[in-house]
């Protein structure tokens, strides 16, 4: 399994961990955002009205309200990319990650847009009167390749397990243990009893809950994060400062961070900002494709506003918590994770200006570092060779050695500077940089609330994963649809529901990093898709806008 992971991980590099994907990504949205002059500007208050229903017919066809079709889609992306993916583009990048996170969602609403616009129109109506929608309808539609839609049907149902469902109740079931103690079968069971009660009753019943679950998580995470930002208003200055003046030049070392380049910083933000709202992923407007409308420039309007809630708010959001309460750069007492260590070949000065260069060098992926291979002696809990370990790329301090909670004495293998836990029962504790949920989790403690202000993102981590397991269930059985008939979506189902419950106590390694291929196969065949079709896609916005003039002659029309 673990040859397998590595195979994965070293594929992603080359693919969606390549820069050539950045560009892409980001490379399609400049396009269309010159190409369509700025719809994510000009749209906007037309986009707002659109979602409020202003213009709804009572004979539109569909399943669903716009304010439904936008709250599925953003249960889909508002998630744990909110919580843990801003503070691990901190964490990696510094500040600048989180001004190549906006950048991505700045032109991620201008993709939004046609690529629901697109997907909308082609649409179909199943034997069971429901929508199925999405990328690939137009694929075989309009482009006349259907090899390339099951080709992104295919791995949506794959990312549907690897993105939306197995590592969300993973995240779930330990953040409950770590804060409520309540065992990872016991989460595991309620929460796929609750999944199985939403999605077996198809896209209505999600909507439903949907509409409700995604406002009302979005408050409380909200009140939770502005108790920080208030608490450290000394910081906001220095913290908006640093998010753009970090951009040219990258982040300087400050506390227990090394520092960070412009080019580390760009990859990472970027990476996460799709990782956030999927934007050019084509997963949305297969939610959006339900809506109750004729016309698919206005749902498309609809799409163009959930990067916009989605990360240029929650996410600018969550980034001022962690820059603002100063924890990014600051070590703590953590349970160190396995995946996180590394043990080098020998011991390093800090305060050694060589020293330091050649451990950025390596942290920033541009030079290497000797790896210890051999025997660490341990006695009484306490490390006795004196090589530097590394923790969540920061120099770890006050290293400690439990055995089943009690200080170890003995040997630990390493080879290529990775440990041998013996499945997990050693167990490393000290000070070092941590990141990801629980990174928040601690910034969230930096305020009004106190250690209160951990339970608010147990909540938020709870409820953000689980509607994101919801929507991305209704995405794997349109997959389905597409690829087999709508008789087979509800063993789809059954599988989902069956895999979320395994999910709440296995390691999902291995899945993680098969979802970040899957992104890939989803987001390239998409990009190539609404590039072929931007004539189309113009041609389908300027006739919406004409229409629309002659319907409404007494509205402000923006084109």
């Amino acid at each position: 399994m673990q040859q397998i992971n590595d195979f994965l991980l070293t594929l992603h590099s080359y693919l969606g961990g390549h820069p050539w994907f950045v560009f892409l990504l980001l490379g399609t949205g400049l396009f269309f955002t010159l190409y369509l002059r700025f719809p994510q500007i000009r749209y906007f208050k037309h986009a707002i009205r659109v979602v409020k229903g202003k213009y709804a017919k009572e004979d539109d066809e569909g399943d669903t309200s716009h304010f439904q079709a936008l709250a599925t889609a953003l249960s889909g992306t508002v998630g744990t990319g909110n919580i843990a993916g801003v503070a691990l583009a901190i964490h990696l990048g510094g500040p600048a990650a989180l001004f190549w996170m906006l950048v991505t969602a700045f032109f991620g609403m201008t993709l939004k847009f046609v690529e629901i616009t697109l997907s909308h129109k082609y649409r179909d109506f199943t034997s069971d009167g429901t929508v199925s929608g999405g990328p690939m309808y137009y694929m075989r539609k309009r482009l006349n390749m259907k090899w390339l839609a099951a080709f992104f049907a295919i791995a949506t149902v794959l990312s549907s397990f690897g993105s939306g469902s197995l590592p969300q109740i993973n995240s779930i079931s330990n953040s409950v243990f770590a804060t409520f103690g309540v065992d990872h079968v016991i989460t595991g069971i309620i929460m796929a009893l609750l999944l199985g009660f939403v999605i077996i009753g198809g896209i209505r019943r999600i909507a439903r809950v949907t509409e409700k679950l995604v406002p009302g998580m979005a408050l409380i995470y909200i009140i939770g994060a502005f108790a920080v930002i208030a608490y450290n208003y000394n910081n906001i200055g220095p913290a908006f400062a640093a998010i753009f003046t970090d951009v040219i030049n990258g982040t300087s070392a400050v506390g227990g961070f090394i520092g960070a380049s412009f080019a580390f910083a760009f990859n990472n933000g970027v990476n996460r900002g799709l990782f956030s709202n999927e934007a050019g992923q084509g997963s949305a407007a297969i939610a959006h494709a339900s809506a109750r409308t004729k016309e698919p420039v206005s749902e498309g309007l609809v799409g163009l506003l959930g990067p916009f809630i989605d990360t240029i708010i929650i996410c600018t959001i969550t980034g001022l918590v962690l820059l603002s309460s100063g924890v990014w750069s600051k070590k703590v007492q953590n349970e160190f994770q396995e995946t996180d260590i590394v043990v080098l070949d020998r011991q390093y000065d800090p305060s050694s200006e060589a020293d330091h260069q050649e451990m950025k060098n390596y942290l920033m992926e541009k030079g290497d570092a000797g790896m210890f291979t051999g025997t660490l002696n341990v006695v009484d809990g306490e490390i006795e060779n004196k090589n530097t370990l590394l923790h969540a790329r920061s120099v770890a301090e006050d290293v400690k050695v439990y055995k089943n909670a009690n200080p170890y004495t003995g040997k630990i293998k390493v080879d290529a500077g990775m440990l041998d836990t013996q499945s997990g029962e050693i167990v490393l504790k000290g000070k070092s940089l941590i990141h990801s949920a629980p990174l928040t989790a601690e910034a969230f403690t930096k305020s009004y609330f106190g250690d209160y202000g951990q339970y608010i993102i147990s909540i938020g981590l709870i409820l953000f994963a689980f509607s994101t397991a919801i929507s991305w269930s209704y995405y794997g059985d349109r997959s389905i649809i597409y690829l087999f008939g709508s008789k087979y979506v509800i063993w789809y189902r059954l599988a989902y529901v069956v895999a979320f419950f395994f999910a709440s106590f296995t390691d999902t390694s291995i899945i993680w990093s098969l979802s970040y291929l899957t992104v890939v196969f989803m987001a390239i065949p998409n990009l190539f898709g609404i590039l072929m079709l931007r004539k189309e896609a113009r041609s389908t916005i300027k006739k919406y806008w004409f229409d629309f003039k002659k319907e409404f002659p007494n509205e402000k029309s923006p084109e």
